[in-house]
């Protein structure tokens, strides 16, 4: 039997296919992977409204499982994970409606308030347990009410589901993996099934929720028309992963219970992995959020804006006709004063496209801060300022959980990042263990191959698969910059 998987992981600026084989005898299995294909993941504006390319990146993933069939011959499984909230509207045939909507189109500026004089935000939180974030899918579906494509919709598909049933084709079951389907805001955190309740109270059609499935299930096989122009020869099963991409990287994170995470990547998910979720109003107000994880866990924390920051800026930079080499910027960043300037990663006026450097320098003015003058001086308050809200969201999701921390895992991308990684150790007082570099491939391969019996056991035993092979560098705190010097950081943003 092969021993092969493809993982496809979508992100917001890029996707790629990633090949894991699990390799070794039972009791030492590790995972390989290798990426074969990357390709774009560039949004369009059509109509005033910022949308997804969904076809350009279905052909992405051909091309990927193509160059995947190519190298390794026969796969055993594909599983495909990716970003949250956003959606394709089906009609009655299961045919798409239209372009996905971007998560930070302006379309739901203001909606949330709309919602909460129908659902008070309390009641909300109790029930669905999702930090506000404007482009939850309950409030982007609010915003579409009364459009003709929100009234001719009969299915709805969160990314990585409408992706999954492109491969599969008519013969393939339509559903919602649930790790994904509880960041809609439409889904009963407690009993993990949708809230239809709810969905009636706010106007969205009950019927347009598909079926739940949960990390592991079988979709279905990849259509006979598929499978000949990607040329595998056999049959090739799609399979339930966590479909979030966190879901998959919390997986692919080699910790123990008394771990916090950080998922870097465009934006940052920072906290815990728990048993049942945190409800309380305390957790309501420090706007924390359950989303659930693999085999019934319960992912505890919040969203931070992330690299978000440094790559917009980057770009900005590059427009102007600047090289913007990270490396060298990141140098500049480590020489620059510490602490300097700092600001509040999680300010919506962050959120959208353009103008970032020119916006970090407005937040620092309206604060009473000196205004970062070079690219250099950019950069050390963007990493300040992360590794700040690092340190804020471990430490308030330790308190709120009852949960003791005793080491940070930074996963994904800006686990390359040392000097990040220096300073969220020297914030939190906490040693940092970074890596994996590609912990949501990891993850979607690790659930994938025990869904096929290439692996057993729980997630404890997963991760410790997981664990082997991988290159890990381990941050402890230097007292470089002390903790007073980021209480009192932390103090100007209060």
């Amino acid at each position: 039997m092969s021993r092969a998987f493809a993982a496809v992981d979508l992100g917001a600026s890029s996707g790629r296919v990633v090949v894991g084989r699990v390799l070794g005898a039972p009791g030492e299995e590790r995972v390989e992977l290798d990426e074969v294909h990357r390709f774009a993941n560039e949004p369009v504006v059509v109509d005033g409204t910022l949308q997804w390319d969904v076809l350009a990146l279905h052909r992405g993933v051909l091309a990927g499982l193509r160059e995947a069939a190519r190298r390794y011959g026969t796969l055993a499984g594909v599983g495909i994970d990716g970003w949250a909230v956003d959606h394709g509207l089906l009609d009655a045939d299961g045919v798409l409606l239209g372009n996905p909507v971007h998560y930070r189109d302006a379309r739901t500026d203001g909606v949330p308030e709309r919602v909460f004089a129908t659902v008070p935000a309390a009641e909300l939180y109790a029930r669905n347990g999702l930090q506000v974030q404007p482009f939850n899918t309950v409030f982007q579906l609010v915003a579409a009410a009364g459009t003709a494509r929100l009234a001719a919709a009969r299915g709805l598909l969160l990314v990585p589901d409408l992706l999954s049933a492109w491969l599969t084709g008519p013969t393939g079951a339509r559903g919602a993996e649930v790790t994904n389907a509880s960041t809609t805001g439409l889904l009963d955190v407690r009993t993990r099934t949708w809230d239809a309740d709810l969905a009636a109270r706010l106007g969205i059609d009950p019927a347009l929720l598909p079926p739940l499935r949960e990390p592991g299930t079988v979709i279905g096989h990849v259509a006979d028309d598929v499978r000949a122009a990607i040329g595998h020869p056999e049959p090739l099963p799609v399979l339930a992963v966590g479909s979030h991409d966190t879901a998959s990287a919390v997986v692919g994170v080699p910790a123990g219970e008394r771990a916090a995470y950080v998922s870097c990547g465009t934006w940052s998910l920072v906290g815990l992995e728990l048993d049942a979720p945190v409800l309380t109003e305390a957790s309501r107000l420090a706007n924390f959020t359950n989303e659930l994880g693999v085999d019934g866990t319960v992912r505890y924390l919040r969203n931070v804006m992330g690299l978000w920051l440094l790559e917009e800026c980057r770009r900005a930079w590059r427009d102007a006709g600047s090289a913007a080499d990270l490396a060298e910027l990141l140098a500049a960043a480590a020489a620059a004063e510490p602490l300097r300037t700092v600001v509040d990663a999680d300010d919506a006026v962050f959120l959208p496209p353009g103008g970032m450097p020119d916006r970090i320098a407005a937040q620092a003015a309206r604060t009473g801060q000196p205004v970062p003058g070079t690219p250099g001086e950019v950069v050390r308050c963007i990493v300040d300022s992360l590794a700040l809200a690092y340190r804020r969201a471990v430490g308030e999701a330790a308190a709120l959980s009852g949960r003791e921390v005793d080491v940070v895992h930074v996963v994904g991308g800006g686990s390359q990042n040392a000097l990040l990684c220096r300073l969220t150790a020297d914030a939190t007082g906490l040693p940092v263990v970074a890596g994996p570099v590609e912990a949501a491939a990891l993850g979607n391969v690790l659930v994938q191959a025990r869904a096929v019996g290439a692996l057993a056991g729980d997630l404890r035993a997963l991760r410790a698969v997981g664990a082997r092979g991988q290159q890990l560098t381990r941050y402890e705190p230097t007292g470089d910059v002390d903790a007073a010097a980021w209480t009192q950081a932390e103090a100007r943003l209060r």
